[in-house]
């Protein structure tokens, strides 16, 4: 039986939809649809919970290496001395973002003296009290900001989430991982 072009072109564009309709719940895509009672149309990552340090552990200006959410992806922790937007803490003065450039994915640096994330690569410079919102340079888009939550029972500091996504990645959770 010969197969007209039309009818092949038909063909394996009903199969092609049919299996992107059928498989696309299947992908290596960790995000699931809202749940219960979240919000429609939100995405809801299962973050892993992560203790990073203890508040009184910290000195001012002082950066903190850790990795989250996985250990493929370098962040820092400050506490920046002044109460700071999305900062926890007592003092409400603590935050962490990825270290990972939003631009081409050089490794950033806190610079303690002018409170911002500086790129090495491309000079961008992200403001550290202000969300990780940036502030000049290639990048255009904000520092991933890991959400963090504070414990006042042992004063600890756990990663619980990031707000944006870490450079070079399609989900912030990797399969498997």
């Amino acid at each position: 039986m010969k197969l007209s072009r039309r009818r092949f072109l038909a063909f394996t564009g009903t199969t092609a939809a049919g299996s992107a309709a059928l498989g696309g719940g299947l992908l290596l895509n960790p995000a699931r649809a809202a749940e219960g009672n979240r919000q429609p149309g939100k995405v809801h990552l299962d973050y892993p919970t992560t203790t990073v340090s203890k508040a009184g552990d910290l000195k001012v200006g002082q950066p903190v290496a850790f990795t989250y959410p996985d250990d493929s992806s370098p962040c820092t922790l400050v506490k920046t001395g002044r109460e700071t937007q999305g900062g926890i803490g007592p003092d409400g003065d603590i935050v962490a973002y990825s270290n990972l450039c939003t631009h081409m994915g050089c490794p950033v640096s806190y610079s303690a003296e002018e409170r911002t994330f500086k790129c090495p690569c491309h000079f961008s410079v992200f403001d550290s009290e202000l969300n990780g919102q940036m502030v000049s340079g290639q990048a255009t888009e904000n520092l991933p900001r890991i959400l963090l939550s504070y414990r006042d029972s042992d004063d600890s500091i756990e990663a619980v989430g990031v707000e944006g996504l870490i450079y070079g990645r399609q989900a912030n959770i990797l399969p498997g991982a």
